[in-house]
């Protein structure tokens, strides 16, 4: 698997300064798209997501969640995690192709489904049925706010 990018949505550091992420407590979850998301994005409704096939689930609270969410400081440096790696299996067809994975707040209602970030992949991966691919966090967690 490629190292990722990721990048934060501008929208994501609006929120979470007026209070509407506790990212160690809300459902966060991962969606998949092959279309490039703007950083001017702010719902996953704006996320061209790919279809439903092979387990995956499109749409309003679609995606995949993830477990182990963590946000601790350290030192002044607020760091984001989740359990790693992230395991992705095709079951009972294809998934993809995606080249972005867009991390999003499901548990946030105002505004639905916010935005946090994503991971660029650089090149597109399908996956066949029962084919898993594993993905790796950046070294350091997935993002961090000094």
């Amino acid at each position: 698997m490629p190292s990722a990018t990721f990048t934060l949505f501008q929208d994501f550091k609006e929120q979470l300064g007026k209070g509407k992420h506790s990212l160690a407590s809300d459902t966060i979850k991962v969606a998949l798209t092959n279309s490039a998301p703007n950083a001017t994005d702010a719902t996953l409704s704006q996320i061209s997501q790919i279809s439903a096939t092979g387990g995956y689930t499109a749409g309003a609270g679609g995606g995949y969640s993830l477990t182990g969410v963590s946000y601790t400081e350290a030192s002044g440096t607020g760091t984001f995690t989740h359990t790693d790696p992230f395991v992705i299996t095709a079951s009972g067809g294809s998934v993809g192709a995606f080249r972005y994975l867009v991390y999003y707040n499901d548990t946030q209602t105002s505004p639905a489904d916010a935005l946090i970030g994503y991971l660029d992949y650089g090149s597109s991966i399908t996956l066949a049925d029962t084919e898993t691919i594993s993905i790796d966090l950046p070294v350091g967690g997935l993002f961090t706010i000094a």
